[in-house]
């Protein structure tokens, strides 16, 4: 083995050691020259200060005798010193007796001289005798150049650098030479013999030690290449010994692999035919959902449109006059045929999401006016003695962003659920926000449910026992959809219940804020609440009537209310009006179940009386509270309710095939004053759009001689009815059918059966408002 000269240690050793020694005896060099340019610079004052003082006696007489030729002499004689370019002597009377310069010395040192003693010096001396210090006999000036001492003081300072460099290098090979010897050398020879070396050899010989480095690293570093090599040879006999092992094993194991090869094909004609099997059970299973899908399909057609001329028909007989047990009558059959809308739905939205197919909206909504909406729709089902109140949070946003669809069913399931097994108490539905996330919670005083229970109550079809279903009715789809919903939207859904104790349904869905919460216009006023301290009423009234600047205070119903002077009267038990009358004489609001008004007769006797259902919602609360407390009537601002619609005027064509949905369709909107024009298929559609001018076109899908698809292809093929708005009016639920709509160049998309509202909602959306 042969190493570079720059790659051994010896050498990186002896280059260390010299940098180490060269550094510092640089330094002590340049100490020592310090010191010596030190020296050297005060030896120039000394030498010329020395010179001066000899100079000065025989200066001072020849100033006072005025002697120019002995003057001229004394500083010839001064200028013969290396060291003196110029002489200058002066009497008393400031004139020059004699002046002598010489010419400046030069040699290769000039500059750096210069540089560390400056060029020149002058140097004056006051001639004076000694026995008369204080009198001037005149002055002696001297010119020194500092060359001759700067050149002996550089002189040496080479020499110094000189022969500490030498030392330097002669200390370098010395090192090399001693390191080389003492390191490289026997760490050469060890490396050879390792690198000569076969490990696993048992002839070879163990790698011997340099002598003299028994003791030092090199010996440890030998007996450690000894112990590893002794390490390996133990292996590789191991290591033969398991390969003459796997040789046998080897043969064992073909002969193992030759019988499993042949099972192995066996079982692959066995895999071949369940895997035609299961194909073909796979083909099935498509067909089957592909004729399911088209099944539910068609059933949501057929279903729909004989539900939508019912529904029709039935909310026309509503707004016509009838008595009051017709009017009952007809409104439970409304009701009746509503549920069975909400059940119809419930099973299409189950299948579409066991196809992966339902859809999200992401649109701006109001969900506390959601939330009163759906409380109000159901409230008919609930109990005389239960009662229903909407709790929303005074900070909540006034819009947030979502599905409203999706969230109108996730709310009227919970409390359907609700208002279904409780038959006694309350059933509050709360609302609040936080952090972009939206919680309602459903809370009722009902039967409860047992633990054991609470799992499995999601599940289709499945309710908590087997006597739920014999006593309440019911198909149990609701909380299984619901669950699915939240999931669906990335919220979820929790229950805490306790058997006898009710339940407790929170929904927390991300809903972020669009808008934030609007404050009403203050109102003022005395406002006295006769309820229990736990009534759901109470507790609404705390919240909202500070808020909107309103005095408020409580009394039970046991209290007596003389001298309380309020301006009005607010309380949800009917019994103590009779009682309270005599001694408040402000309007009184009574909040009661739904269908559990007085009668006229006591209405005129506890007058001025005005009743509201229950749930109260937070803007028929205000409107009430305005009314009721505005002085000046006609200083009451006209506020539109929900139930007042608007009036629409609007040149509308109806183009359907079905007599009575035509009759229901064209009933509605002749009731939100629009022109109605009927047309049986798309082909008389086309020619009505011939002879007039319309706003708004609702297209029916599935009719004869030629389709709303077909129609609104052509309609949009004309240039002048490019901008008609066309919406869908079709018995079709399912996905697909709204994007079928679409692609047929349709603009909206509404499902049999509809409602008023609905259809109110439509015409704002795509008819302009006429002045």
């Amino acid at each position: 083995m042969d190493t570079k000269l720059t790659h051994r240690l010896s050498f990186k050793q002896a280059k260390l050691t010299v940098m180490v020694g060269l550094v510092l005896g640089a330094m002590l060099s340049l100490l020592q020259i310090g010191i010596d340019y030190a020296s050297e610079t005060a030896a120039i004052n000394r030498e010329i200060q020395s010179l001066l003082e000899i100079s000065h006696s025989p200066a001072s007489r020849i100033a006072y005798n005025l002697d120019s030729e002995l003057a001229q002499e004394l500083l010839s004689g001064l200028v013969r010193s290396p060291a003196i370019t110029g002489a200058k002597l002066t009497d008393s009377d400031n004139l020059v007796l004699a002046s002598v310069q010489d010419q400046p010395e030069s040699g290769r040192y000039r500059a750096l001289s210069d540089f560390l003693f400056g060029s020149s010096r002058s140097f004056d001396d006051r001639l004076y005798f000694e026995h008369m210090p204080e009198r001037s006999m005149g002055e002696l000036h001297l010119d020194v150049d500092t060359y001759p001492f700067g050149s002996r003081f550089l002189h040496r300072a080479e020499v110094t650098l000189i022969s500490g460099f030498v030392r330097s290098i002669i200390l370098t090979f010395i090192l090399l030479g001693l390191f080389y010897v003492m390191l490289t050398q026997p760490l050469v020879r060890v490396i050879r013999e390792i690198s000569n070396s076969k490990p696993g050899d048992p002839e070879q010989s163990k790698v011997h030690c340099p002598p003299g480095h028994e003791d030092d690293e090199i010996g440890v570093l030998v007996n450690a290449a000894n112990q590893q090599f002794e390490a390996m040879a133990r292996e590789i006999e191991h290591r033969r010994r398991a390969e003459n092992r796997l040789t046998e094993y080897l043969a064992q194991l073909e002969t193992m692999v030759s019988e499993r090869t042949r099972e192995l094909e066996a079982t692959n004609d066995q895999l071949r035919h369940s895997n035609e099997e299961l194909e073909a059970a796979r083909s099935t299973a498509l067909e089957m959902a592909q004729a399911r899908s088209a099944f539910l399909a068609n059933m949501s057609h057929e279903i729909r449109t004989p539900l939508n001329g019912l529904l029709g028909m039935l909310a026309l007989c509503l707004d016509s006059p009838l008595n009051a047990e017709q009017h009952q009558q007809l409104s439970i059959a409304h009701d009746s045929g509503k549920v069975l809308v909400e059940l119809l739905n419930d099973i299409l939205d189950l299948s579409k999401f066991d196809a992966g197919q339902l859809e999200l909206e992401h649109i701006a909504f109001d969900l506390g006016t959601l939330i009163e909406d759906t409380a109000n729709l159901l409230s008919q089902n609930a109990a005389p003695s239960v009662e229903l109140t909407c709790l929303i949070d005074p900070d909540f946003p006034a819009l947030v962003l979502g599905d409203p669809t999706r969230v109108r069913q996730i709310v009227s399931n919970l409390l359907s659920n609700a208002l279904k097994f409780t038959r006694f108490g309350r059933v509050d539905v709360r609302l609040s926000a936080k952090n972009d996330q939206v919680r309602i919670e459903v809370c009722d005083t009902g039967i409860g449910i047992a633990q054991e229970a609470q799992a499995r109550i999601f599940r289709p079809f499945v309710q908590a026992g087997a006597g739920i279903t014999r006593q309440f009715g019911g198909t149990g789809l609701g909380l299984t959809l619901t669950n699915s919903l939240c999931e669906v939207m990335q919220g979820r859904l929790t229950i805490s219940s306790e058997i006898g104790f009710g339940s407790q349904f929170c929904a927390e869905l991300p809903l972020p804020s669009h808008t934030p919460a609007i404050r009403p216009k203050p109102l003022s006023g005395r406002v006295i609440v006769v309820s229990a301290a736990s009534s759901g009423l109470h507790e609404m009234l705390s919240s909202f009537l500070p808020l909107w600047g309103l005095e408020f205070k409580r009394y039970s119903m046991d209290d007596s209310l003389a001298g309380t002077n309020p301006q009005l009267l607010i309380t949800d038990c009917p019994e103590c009006l009779f009682g309270l009358r005599p001694a408040i004489s402000a309007p009184i609001l009574l909040v009661t179940a739904y269908g559990n008004f007085m009668p006229g007769e006591q209405v005129n006797t506890l007058a001025p009386l005005q009743q509201k259902a229950r749930p109260l919602s937070r803007l028929a609360l205000y409107q009430t509270l305005q009314h009721l407390l505005q002085k000046d009537e006609d200083k009451l601002p006209n506020v539109p309710t929900n139930n007042t619609p608007v009036q629409h005027r609007a040149r509308i064509l109806l183009v359907e095939d079905n007599p009575v949905n035509q009759l229901v369709a064209k009933g509605m909107l002749s009731k939100l004053g629009c022109d109605v024009v009927v047309a049986a298929h798309g082909g008389e559609a086309l020619s009505r759009l011939e002879q007039s001018t319309f706003d708004l076109v609702l297209m029916d899908c599935n009719m004869p001689v030629m389709d709303g698809y077909e129609a609104s292809r052509q309609i949009r093929q004309r240039v002048r009815w490019s901008k008609l708005p066309i919406v869908a009016l079709t018995a079709n639920a399912m996905p697909e059918e709204r994007e079928r709509c679409r692609s047929a160049g349709m603009n909206d998309y509404l499902a049999k059966p509809f409602r008023r509202e609905e259809l109110a909602a439509l015409i704002d959306t795509w008819v302009a408002p006429k002045a």
